[in-house]
């Protein structure tokens, strides 16, 4: 381990020696506004009048390095007054070549853009970038080389959009609340101008961007002439309201919830947020699929507040923000006597915060903190009729602690540390530390990322101590790539208490390569082509477990933009699966051979009223004595009906016939691990639809209906110790094994309605409908597992939230108005 340190520090020391290559930066000079510009789109303010003008914006895809033709030129202008950055642009096109379609916000649709990206620290690694659209929507993100584009981050600013007869006109105001910068007499910021033609899906910037190697922050102009701003006192207010009535069982329940959410300026640069009396009961259902694997089912994350501005605390992979108000963590025991009468599936979460910000040195901090209450599990006596509550989960506190430095303005070294403590001595605590370095060098050529993680869990039995480690060396430039990497985990790596690690245990390596196209060919727009080896080993016992090799197309035609690509993956010979068997601690593996998979793709121009996503894939095991194959047939069509409405619909076909694995319900004997051969179906439909009014009223349709069926055959396997699986002479149920056969479905369907009825403000109705059901059923088809599905009942909800923005800024100018008026007055 001493001389891995010290070679990832001599090769750090040996990439960052490079000279840097650079192409010249632009300067828009900025004048001062003595009347602020009306946000209307029309350009008629005296401000733009003189204002200096940036324009000659340069491609950068696909072709890299054409200037705009004069019928598409793009005018840019932009002024300042205390409050607030204003920005004009002026883009020529003609009107029947501009794509625009209404969407809801952060989703870019079937749209031209225009991007502003500002860099207070001008560091070309952390951008803030603000997007508008011909229809007048709103995207905006943080952006830098970890996390590349963050669309969760939100913030309130204005704009106002004009289709006129040469093109469109976006105006545009960023408060400075919008923004985190030092009070510098006159800084220099970092500044970038984007625009997509999405027809042709050309793509250029202001200041000229090679996309063969950087990271595109490293490519703004500067941005001069700001005199004697001052940060704002940021303080905002996200008041809410909200009732939701549920009906479950045929029992209706009703409940009502005020809250607020805050964003606090600390300092300058840094900021707290915090949701005080959380509410998520409009967040996005679950997918819920059947897991017959051995790891653990998860989802994304669909509560707002624990995806919008995380990016530090994502740092080194520690955080999985769905351990927070997740499902108990204690078991629950119960004598003979007894039977439980109420386990709860979740905690509540009490309340959280996080302050995160970055110096103008580039030393970023981030502190997370979130509170769950205790919960308990009631037991009832079944002779006496007594009733008694066990805890599940004690008063839980979830900290994470983030020291990130940025340097070099493509590099950085973080120390990362996260704590779980639970109040009571029957219950895990848990602390991970990480160091993580993302190093590149100044020719932006060479990136060496590692990563060192040990993690301590305070069990009844003891401690445990495991450690995890990460290393790989990129070549990130031209058109010729590759990389080589190292993934170790000791067996007591364990992080999930906070964050998510299906396995430790191994000792792998791999190398890619890759080639890929910057400029378009005589039919294509885009073209790469990658290919892998991976070499897996078990770090205890130290043995042999996979290894794998594949290659990967990907494709997108010059006249048609159709895209299409295909992936052929083998694992020849013998692979060990230490992990379907169960049987961690024994180590036993089944073994497997000569794995085959082959896909391909192709998605048709969204910019087309109708467009078609079409994905097929077939593997199989080459292998005697056993025949099992599956195949894939992705379909989804999409229908873009006008610019204000949008419908998809998505149907998944999976077969797997003559699979052999852990039968999960069916290993009752002492001393034998029992599988199975199986076959599963599963087909998923699913509709998605949007309907704007305009940008700032919406209808939203989201269904999806999973099914899932499994079907052993009648006679068992026994696991052998050599790995090899040997056929039963008795039955399932000869052997009175469990019935492992399963029929799954779900139902979920939501539809909302949106309305921005001010900056920030919102106000939003939901309806919602779940039904789950699972059988053994497993010969039942689709249609009459469908009717057995609506004999279950069904779990309706319906809520109403309010939110409301309130910026102490505009509160505080109110009372100064009316001060001063009464002075005039008097």
């Amino acid at each position: 381990m001493n001389r891995f340190l010290v070679f990832v520090l001599l090769l750090s020391f040996t990439v960052n020696s490079f000279a840097q290559d650079s192409i010249p930066k632009k300067v828009y000079n900025i004048k001062r506004a003595t009347t602020p510009p009306k946000i209307d789109g029309i350009l008629d303010d005296e401000v733009w009048k003189n204002a200096a003008i940036a324009t000659n914006f340069i491609q950068f895809r696909p072709d890299i390095g054409n200037t705009l033709p004069d019928h598409q030129k793009t005018i840019v202008k932009m002024t300042y007054d205390d409050d607030a950055i204003y920005v004009a642009a002026y883009l020529r096109d003609k009107p029947e070549n501009i794509m625009r379609q209404f969407t809801s916000r952060d989703n870019f649709g079937i749209n031209d853009f225009f991007m502003i990206a500002i860099n207070p620290n001008n560091d070309g690694q952390n951008d803030t970038n603000f997007v508008v659209f011909p229809n007048g929507n709103q995207a905006d993100a943080i952006a830098n080389p970890s996390v590349r584009e963050d669309f969760s981050w939100n913030s309130v600013w204005e704009n106002a959009v004009t289709m006129v007869d040469d093109g469109w006109i976006a105006e545009v105001k960023i408060p400075y609340r919008a923004l985190r910068f030092t009070n510098q007499k006159e800084p220099t910021w970092g500044i970038q101008f984007h625009r997509q033609f999405r027809k042709t899906r050309k793509q250029y910037t202001w200041n000229a961007f090679d996309p063969t190697k950087g990271y595109i922050g490293l490519y703004a102009g500067e941005l001069k002439g700001l005199k004697n701003i001052k940060p704002p006192t940021r303080l905002l207010f996200y008041p809410f309201a909200s009732t939701v009535f549920r009906t479950e069982d045929g029992n209706t329940t009703d409940e009502y919830n005020f809250g607020m959410d805050v964003k606090y300026g600390i300092t300058e640069n840094f900021t707290l947020d915090a949701t005080l009396v959380p509410d998520f009961s409009q967040a996005g259902f679950d997918n819920l699929q059947l897991n017959l694997g051995p790891f653990e089912q998860t989802f994304s994350e669909q509560r707002q507040f624990f995806t919008e501005g995380v990016d530090l605390f994502n740092k080194g992979n520690l955080f999985f923000s769905r351990r927070i108000g997740n499902a108990p963590s204690g078991e629950i025991e119960t004598a003979n006597n007894e039977e439980i009468v109420n386990s709860p599936d979740a905690v509540k979460l009490i309340n959280a915060i996080k302050v995160s910000g970055r110096t103008k040195n580039g030393l970023g901090i981030g502190f997370f903190n979130a509170v769950t209450e205790t919960t308990k599990a009631t037991i009832q006596n079944t002779n006496t009729g007594e009733f008694r509550e066990e805890v599940v989960e004690p008063l839980t506190n979830y900290n994470i602690m983030v020291v990130d430095q940025q340097f070099n303005k493509n590099s950085s070294i973080s120390l990362i540390n996260t704590n779980v403590t639970r109040d009571g001595s029957g219950f895990r605590d848990a602390n991970v530390t990480a160091l993580v370095a993302n190093l590149v060098n100044k020719k932006n050529t060479v990136r060496v990322d590692t990563q060192l993680r040990m993690s301590n869990r305070n069990l009844t039995t003891g401690t445990e101590t495991g450690f995890n480690s990460f290393f790989a060396i990129r070549k990130i430039s031209g058109q010729f790539r590759y990389s080589f990497d190292h993934s170790f985990s000791n067996t007591t790596f364990n992080i999930n208490d906070l964050g998510l690690n299906l396995r430790n245990n191994f000792n792998n390596f791999g190398v890619d390569a890759s080639f890929q196209i910057f400029e378009p060919t005589e039919k294509l727009n885009n073209f790469r082509i990658n290919t892998w080896l991976n070499y897996r080993r078990l770090y205890d016992p130290n043995v042999f477990t996979e290894a794998n090799f594949g290659v990967n197309v990907f494709a997108v035609a010059k006249k048609s933009l159709m895209a299409f690509g295909g992936r052929v993956s083998l694992a020849p010979g013998r692979q060990f699966d230490y992990f379907e068997p169960r049987d961690f601690d024994n180590r036993r593996f089944f073994i497997s051979e000569n794995r085959f998979n082959i896909r391909g793709f192709i998605s048709t121009d969204y910019n087309k009223t109708f467009a078609l996503d079409l994905n097929l894939r077939f593997g199989a095991f080459l292998e005697e004595n056993q025949g099992f194959t599956r195949y894939r047939i992705n379909f989804e069509p999409r229908v873009r009906v006008n610019d204000k409405f949008i419908i998809t619909y998505q149907s998944s076909l999976d077969v797997e016939n003559n699979r052999r694995g852990y039968a999960n319900n069916s290993n009752d004997l002492e001393n034998e691990i029992v599988f199975g051969q199986r076959d599963q179906i599963t087909l998923v439909n699913s509709i998605s639809s949007n309907y704007s009014f305009n940008s700032f009223h919406a209808l939203n349709l989201t269904f999806r209906n999973y099914w899932a069926t499994v079907d052993y055959d009648d006679t068992p396997y026994f696991l052998k110790d050599n790995g090899r699986l040997i056929k039963s002479q008795s039955t399932f149920e000869e052997l009175r094994l469990g019935n492992s056969n399963i029929n799954f479905s779900t139902w979920n369907l939501d539809l909302s309605y949106t309305w921005q009825f001010a900056p920030g403000s919102f106000l939003t109705a939901l309806y919602r409908n779940q039904i789950f059901n699972e059988t053994d059923a497993s010969e039942e088809t689709y249609f009459n597992s469908l009717n057995s599905l609506f004999d279950e009942s069904i779990n309706h909800t319906l809520s109403v939230r309010l939110v409301y923005f309130i910026d102490y800024n505009n509160i505080k100018n109110i009372f100064r108005a009316k001060k001063t008026n009464s002075k005039i007055n008097s």
